[in-house]
């Protein structure tokens, strides 16, 4: 089965049903999950999908349906659906596809599929989850006890056409090996994780390194202690100061823009943070996991800056939200297989400073390395920021002693001005990537 040819033919049945335009997207993959815990496999998942969903316009007025079945009848039921509901409709002014001359895809290779993990036989996914775990339990006698060692594989497919002239499609490929040990000290258990993600089979760290990692996070946290309330540097691992950026894009994308619903609205231009600040979103880097030719309204992958040594530079939009604000989408429409597109990220990456995460530790005479974050305490519209933390107490420019049960507290707008250093160390293990920051100084709330 041809799957543009299939799209395209959907479009134009649209159109002969009396739509002024439509957009076709068609996805399918394939996924394996195994998880082995204390030597043993516990679950294993092998499933596959496939799918399609239409949205139709006719004039102003929007309508979507989805379906599951590809063959002939199951295209003109999903089409009817779609075309039958804009009738039913509200017209919106602003809903409408990107122009033609906005439409288009990246044609380097962007390295986002490996026939290695296509052929990767189901024994060896689950020796790479084996080895993970035993390597976790090995690791410390205080290790008693393991949620497990993982494997997941992903291989998907995405198709998407437009009655503006636009086709085109892409396959890409993941895999990944985790592992969750468990430690126990005078009765008080606690529980880390570390993984390793890549494209490719072999792009992945050992499974025995990631059990290890695992297993070193998980032991340096025993015997943590609530520390006194104090205000004093505060000092994100990357692995955390990922969730920060996760703000950052929840208050630069187009939605909460025009809703004025982000502490960022009518920012544009404006210092907003600190020189040490780059901030940009980037599809178009060959491997990396927020990579794609092209977005989810057929529009190119770009670079976009979005904060430059401070300065806001860019929001990020789709169409929609590109016609509600008067500018240009960015290329950053991202939807499933139904309905209207919403707004994703490509890769979006704090870019690295110079001092390693050492270096930035032994500068520090009393301050708190955060390791993990519990809740959800962000608001978007007024910036206030609290959240429970886990990590590391620093005294005298070393991590001293394990720290758990305390919070967290500031402004975004705080944080963001009061970055004293990043780190070296970017990595990439998902599609949001960020180095250690150093914020200067802010409430931690214990005892």
């Amino acid at each position: 089965m041809n799957l543009t040819e299939v799209a395209q033919d959907a479009i134009q049945q649209a159109l002969k049903r009396g739509a002024t335009d439509a957009e076709c997207t068609i996805s399918e993959g394939s996924e394996f999950s195994a998880s082995v815990r204390l030597g043993e496999v516990e679950t294993l998942k092998e499933a596959g999908s496939r799918g399609a969903g239409l949205r139709v316009l006719i004039g102003r007025r929007m309508g979507s349906s989805y379906t599951s079945d590809l063959t002939p009848e199951g295209i003109r039921q999903m089409v009817a659906s779609a075309v039958d509901l804009a009738h039913l409709t509200t017209e919106d002014p602003h809903a409408g596809l990107p122009d033609a001359s906005e439409l288009g895809s990246l044609t380097e290779d962007l390295q986002l599929f490996s026939d290695e993990v296509a052929g990767l036989a189901a024994d060896k996914k689950i020796d790479a989850a084996r080895r993970a775990e035993a390597a976790a339990l090995s690791f410390d006698p205080r290790i008693t006890n393991s949620e497990g060692g993982s494997f997941d594989s992903n291989i998907a497919g995405r198709v998407f056409a437009n009655s503006r002239g636009f086709a085109g499609s892409y396959r890409s490929t993941y895999c990944s090996v985790s592992a969750v040990p468990v430690a126990a000290l005078d009765g008080k258990m606690e529980r880390d994780y570390w993984f390793t993600i890549a494209r490719s089979f072999s792009g992945l760290e050992s499974p025995e390194l990631v059990g290890r990692t695992a297993a070193e996070r998980v032991i340096r946290r025993l015997g943590a202690v609530k520390v006194e309330t104090q205000r004093v540097p505060i000092v994100f691992e990357p692995r955390v100061a990922r969730s920060l950026l996760g703000n950052l894009f929840d208050a630069v994308q187009g939605s909460s823009i025009y809703r004025q619903a982000s502490f960022l609205a009518g920012k544009l231009g404006e210092k907003i943070a600190c020189d040490k600040i780059t901030l940009i979103d980037d599809g178009t880097i060959p491997g990396l996991f927020g990579s794609q030719p092209f977005d989810d309204e057929g529009v190119p992958s770009r670079r976009t800056p979005v904060i430059e040594k401070g300065i806001l530079k860019n929001y990020l939009l789709n169409t929609y939200t590109a016609r509600k604000l008067g500018m240009k989408t960015t290329g950053n429409a991202s939807r499933g297989i139904t309905g209207n597109a919403g707004i994703g990220h490509g890769n979006f990456i704090l870019e690295a400073g110079e001092k390693s995460p050492e270096q930035i530790i032994a500068g520090i005479k009393n301050g708190f390395y955060v390791t993990e974050l519990i809740g959800s305490g962000v608001n978007i519209v007024t910036g206030d920021y609290s959240r429970g933390a886990v990590g590391l107490w620093i005294r005298d420019g070393e991590l001293a002693f394990p720290v758990s049960e305390v919070t967290i507290a500031g402004t975004l707008q705080e944080m963001l001005t009061d970055v004293a250093e990043i780190g070296n160390d970017l990595e990439f293990r998902g599609s949001v990537s960020a180095p250690t920051i150093m914020i200067g100084e802010m409430t931690v709330a214990g005892r």
